[in-house]
């Protein structure tokens, strides 16, 4: 560290625990602290209130493809979802609801972003800087989720579009798509959801889809005030829903283990394809060539209908150029739009903190991740990184809600810092073997899983091939294996042989 830094570093105050984000994460991991009478945290978040994901996607059609009743806090069941799958605005709400229930909006320092985190090897704490100054903290959960920095594909001749263009994630409500000429890329998750809002108000909707995703519908229905009602008197109800919900869940996750046992399911969605879309050559177009399950599976009852409009056209095939207003695909079809949406999005593989966060090394994770995607223990731990957790990290994607993996990571990281303060640790650091032998295991059993063998490349899998999103087993073993904290998997240094070693 220079001098200067560490100079102001002496000066700042030192708190336990330092959370960086108020997302899902960062909200339950401030709860949990709480819970277990630890205190001494701060949070921050870079926005002016909370919400992270949620937060920043409103575009239209925004909302979960994971029932209401399971995306939510176990801590904070509601009774209040209007549907059985929540749109956007629900969802920030419930998580604003939670966080003022639980006490923690006036704790959280707002428009507050972190600019660097840097470990300080002499005195075993996280020298942390912000727009609003500098922190130390003896450990640091970095709770700024996987979805955050929407991605843009470099596009030979996108400098010189004459039209407008924004990202899904960023959506531009001041701008009027009526009557506009309207190019959408990419047929992913957000795009399934935007383009059926936006078609009926377009012009001309041009959809560019370079490789066809699983659409399956959607089992979704409003949910009256009679039932919300009953479901708030009768809690058992709500816990019986989210329970059959898990269930239904752990299937799709037991198929995508074992990618045979989905072949009847993929065998029923072709046919359903069959009757959603009448003609021959769209019906082609967008039936999937790869194994139900490779790449994300998503849900919906109103893309293909969206599709088959007479202002929309499907292009099965990748952009590859911009020429002034025009959009060119790689069968070098043309079309002149007034509008380009990015339904591209994220670079997941190369989480955006780790351009903010120096190891003990001084190395700096972005770097280290430049040319492969990051390991960590359990999703949590990463080499090098000291008294710093991870949530929703690497190879802990189970097909479920994420805020139930959340709530697992963060029991797990909160024993650990219990056990720090009870034990008198001042630093421990995942044992490299322990990291390496997990990711190999974790590497092993992924090769026979659909993710790796549905015949898709898919974003699970970063630039190498290497799958760093996944995990192979069941929920029930990440569960396990989350449920407490054994010291015996870290390098441990106790405050008094820190202080001897300082002195």
């Amino acid at each position: 560290m220079a001098v200067a830094a560490k100079r102001a570093a002496s000066r700042a105050k030192i708190v336990d625990t330092f959370i960086v984000g108020a997302g899902i994460s960062g909200i339950a991991a401030a709860i949990k602290l709480r819970e277990q009478g630890l205190d001494d945290f701060m949070i921050i978040e870079k926005a002016d209130r909370v919400g992270g994901t949620w937060r920043e996607n409103t575009y239209p059609g925004c909302g979960c493809d994971v029932p209401s009743s399971l995306y939510s806090y176990s801590f904070a069941l509601s009774s209040q979802w209007s549907h059985l799958f929540a749109k956007q605005p629900e969802i920030l709400d419930y998580l604003e609801t939670v966080a003022d229930d639980f006490g923690i909006t006036p704790l959280i320092a707002f428009n507050t972003a972190l600019e660097n985190a840097e470990w300080d090897e002499t005195r075993h704490l996280w020298v942390l800087d912000t727009n609003q100054g500098q922190y130390l903290a003896r450990t640091v959960i970095f709770a700024t989720g996987p979805i955050t920095e929407p991605q843009i594909p470099a596009i030979p001749g996108l400098d010189g579009f004459t039209g407008t263009m924004f990202h899904s994630a960023k959506w531009d409500h001041d701008y009027d798509l009526r009557g506009k000429r309207v190019a959408v890329i990419g047929t992913g998750a957000s795009a399934i959801q935007f383009v059926p809002q936006i078609q009926p108000q377009v012009d001309q909707l041009v959809v560019f889809q370079r490789t066809a995703p699983w659409v399956l519908p959607k089992p979704d229905m409003p949910l009256g005030e009679t039932t919300k009602q009953v479901v708030d008197k009768l809690p058992l109800i709500q816990q019986a829903w989210r329970r059959a919900v898990a269930t239904s869940l752990n299937a799709i996750n037991f198929g995508l283990r074992n990618p045979k046992a989905l072949a009847p399911v993929s065998r029923a969605a072709k046919l359903l394809l069959n009757l959603q879309i009448k003609d021959k050559t769209l019906r082609k177009a967008v039936t999937p060539n790869f194994t139900l399950g490779c790449k994300r599976i998503l849900f919906a009852n109103n893309y293909y209908p969206a599709l088959q409009a007479d202002n929309a056209t499907l292009v099965p095939h990748g952009l590859v150029a911009v020429e002034g207003n025009e959009v060119i695909a790689a069968n070098g079809e043309r079309f002149a739009v007034d509008v380009i949406i990015w339904g591209t999005g994220f670079d997941v593989s190369h989480p955006p903190i780790g351009a903010k966060v120096v190891n003990a090394r001084g190395q700096r994770f972005s770097e280290l991740w430049k040319d492969s995607s990051p390991e960590a223990y359990l999703g949590t731990a990463l080499e090098d990184a000291p008294n710093a957790f991870l949530v929703l990290g690497p190879n802990v994607l189970v097909y479920d809600s994420f805020i139930g993996l959340a709530e697992a990571q963060l029991g797990y990281i909160v024993d650990g810092i219990r056990k720090m303060k009870r034990e008198g640790i001042s630093k421990l650091s995942i044992k490299p073997q322990v990291l390496r032998a997990h990711n190999a295991k974790v590497q092993k059993h992924l090769q026979r899983t659909v993710f790796n063998n549905g015949g898709c490349a898919s974003y699970y899998l970063d630039q190498n091939g290497k799958n760093f999103a996944a995990w192979p087993w069941s929920l029930a073993v990440l569960k396990k294996r989350l449920s407490a904290f054994n010291l015996k998997d870290y390098d441990v240094v106790y405050e008094r042989a820190a202080q001897k070693k300082a002195a």
